[in-house]
């Protein structure tokens, strides 16, 4: 089988007008491909036209694409590392939902100017959370322009085992990993002007993808989503994409120490409902796995937490408060063109 066709790395005499200040776009790509590590799949990386990658025999290719601008996606004074950590965190977790193996990625940059210092210490975050996961940087793009990043993401995945939104049945147990509402808090603390507590800041600034749980649920559970836009959102689509309808309990969703101490409950609940940047992933499972969720729940240190369950073959979600009464936040989560 021919390898897929690849991505380049740009470098065309139209990119030159484009050079991101005094330093030459070409001597940030060099900067780049020094760092980047490589893979045994990767038959030509950065350096020409495209990338050749070559998937292994009896995988289906699993893709996927996010971009990070700043003042939406990250406060404007955000680290470079953590930018760097975060833009292929969020890709990874979307791999994750999929309960694909991460291998390759492309990365594309725009700077308002040349920034050497600023762009190795991007490069700490990035390929540091791509050593821990195995992920090759490939190729990609640099521009001058506002300050953005895009980032695909390429993993494997064995035919008809990948986790999907479509895939949830009557009577499964909807579950959710770690804690919701962090990421939200922060932003909250952010744009109120308050100190923002260290325990959520590290969750807005550095997500963790839950890679090896995405790949632990595969053959345990039925459908699958990241946490991006908020759990009542993302719930929703698995809702309308399945065919069902989904209650969840919104007194049961986890909280951590951090949004218990900086939150009333009304506020918190809101929060946990309907922020988003958690990047935990939440999937429905027949009664059968419980115990083998408990269990992975403990290998893993993750907290696995039910809260709702597949009620009916109609596509809607509900939020029932404790007393079993639905129960309706303002917003359902967050969206790009809303206002």
């Amino acid at each position: 089988m021919p390898p897929p066709h690849g991505v380049r790395w740009k470098w065309a005499p139209a990119a030159r007008a484009e050079s991101v200040g005094s330093t030459a776009e070409f001597d940030l790509i060099e900067r780049i491909r020094r760092r980047a590590a490589t893979r045994d799949d990767v038959v030509l990386g950065i350096g020409d036209d495209a990338a050749i990658l070559q998937p292994p025999p009896g995988q289906q290719l699993v893709v996927a694409m996010d971009t990070l601008n700043t003042g939406v996606h990250f406060p404007e004074e955000t680290a470079p590392a953590d930018i760097g950590w975060k833009a292929l965190a969020v890709n990874l977790s979307d791999l994750a939902a999929m309960g694909a193996m991460p291998a390759w990625c492309t990365l594309s940059l725009s700077l308002p100017h040349s920034d050497a210092a600023w762009v190795d210490a991007f490069l700490d975050g990035f390929l540091g959370l791509a050593q821990m996961h195995g992920v090759a940087l490939v190729g990609g793009d640099t521009t001058r322009g506002p300050l953005s990043v895009s980032v695909t993401v390429h993993g494997f995945v064995a035919p008809g085992l990948a986790l999907r939104r479509d895939a949830a049945r009557v009577g499964d147990e909807v579950w959710v990993s770690g804690t919701v509402g962090d990421a939200a808090g922060a932003l909250a603390q952010w744009t109120s002007g308050q100190p923002v507590a260290s325990g959520l800041r590290d969750r807005l600034d550095r997500p963790t993808p839950r890679v090896a749980l995405g790949r632990a649920l595969v053959g345990l559970v039925h459908a699958c989503i990241d946490i991006s836009d908020g759990l009542a959102a993302d719930l929703a689509h698995v809702a309308q994409a399945s065919g069902v309808s989904i209650d969840v309990h919104a007194p049961a969703l986890p909280a951590s120490e951090a949004l218990v101490k900086a939150f009333d409950v009304p506020r918190r609940m809101h929060l946990q409902a309907t922020g988003g940047d958690d990047y935990e992933l939440c999937f429905t499972a027949p009664g059968a796995s419980r115990a083998a969720l408990v269990r992975i729940a403990s290998e893993m240190a993750i907290p696995l937490t039910s809260i709702g369950t597949v009620t009916a073959a109609t596509a809607q979600l509900r939020l029932l408060d404790a007393a079993g009464r639905p129960w309706v936040p303002s917003r359902a989560g967050y969206e790009h063109f809303s206002g």
